[in-house]
């Protein structure tokens, strides 16, 4: 190779050394960005995570604020009710009373205090998620759309999804897979039942067993117990053997949905309460209210 090729080559090496340089730092320059953007996207999804942890605690934590503030108000009156009562002996019977109830009231909303307060959502998605397995599991086994709830045994009741829309109930509680005639299909535990529980301990007189003192129980409890929806309007037929509920803001999305847990309350208690199957029907309620809750009886029985 003479001195001149030599020459040349070691030019284009250098020209080649150069090129691959500059491509090696533009693609540096490229992926530097997009390296960056997925670090702040990271560190902004920890952020917002964190910041989410600390707005549910801040509410947990104001709400049991609430209560106590409550319960300490409540205290306090009643010992003022006392202390009034010892000052003032004319009006120490009335005074007496009321500050009974007001150290009472104090001490059961204090001990009531809920410790942990679970996001509306959250029960959404986890009733959601039971709604769709139940209903595709009553699709494949080809069941009928009838919801029958009807009474069982430890004052309970269960959802029946029948093969056929005229099919019987079952005299037994055999479930879940009903395989057997009569009374083929689905026998599940009613969502609304241990929530019917929780409302019969909190009445405080007995359970109505008239479908409109029921309905009225049941609406109230809906809206002022569970507070699973914004307002529930009954209305009843006892002759038609009929109770419609109207409902409006239900926390757990659209009630035509299996198994809600609205309509499992009210199909539930009517079922507990007359001691008879109850059928459902649910549809959107247009202008009136958001949803429209219908529960039919035998009104002969």
């Amino acid at each position: 190779m003479t001195a001149d090729e030599a020459e040349q080559a070691d030019r284009e090496d250098t020209v080649l050394e150069s090129s691959t340089a500059d491509v090696s730092a533009a693609s540096a320059e490229e992926s530097t960005p997009a390296a960056e953007s997925d670090l702040e996207q990271t560190a902004r999804a920890e952020l917002l995570a964190e910041e989410n942890r600390r707005l549910r605690a801040e509410y947990a934590r104001t709400q049991q604020t609430r209560y106590r503030r409550t319960a300490y108000g409540l205290a306090a009156l009643g010992v003022l009710a006392v202390l009034g009562g010892l000052l003032f002996p004319n009006a120490r019977g009335v005074l007496f009373a009321l500050g009974g109830t007001g150290l009472f009231g104090g001490l059961l909303t204090l001990y009531l205090t809920p410790g942990q307060f679970v996001a509306a959502d959250v029960g959404e998605r986890v009733y959601a998620a039971m709604a769709a397995n139940e209903s595709a599991l009553a699709t494949e086994l080809g069941l009928s759309d009838t919801r029958l709830y009807v009474p069982a045994d430890g004052n309970t009741a269960q959802l029946y999804i029948p093969q056929h829309a005229d099919d019987t109930p079952p005299e037994d509680d055999d479930g879940p897979i009903l395989v057997s005639e009569p009374g083929r299909g689905l026998l599940l535990a009613a969502t609304g039942s241990s929530l019917f529980e929780e409302l019969e301990r909190a009445l405080s007189g007995d359970l109505a067993t008239e479908p409109p003192l029921l309905a009225t129980q049941l609406a109230d409890s809906l809206v002022e117990q569970f507070e699973l929806a914004l307002s529930v309007d009954p209305e009843t037929d006892p002759e038609e053997g009929r109770a419609t509920f109207a409902v409006s803001d239900s926390a757990f999305g659209d009630l035509d949905r299996l198994d809600h847990p609205i309509v499992s309350v009210l199909a539930a208690g009517f079922a507990i309460a007359l001691d008879q199957p109850i059928t459902v029907e649910v549809e959107p309620a247009g202008e009136r209210a958001d949803w429209l809750v219908t529960c039919r009886w035998d009104a002969n029985e």
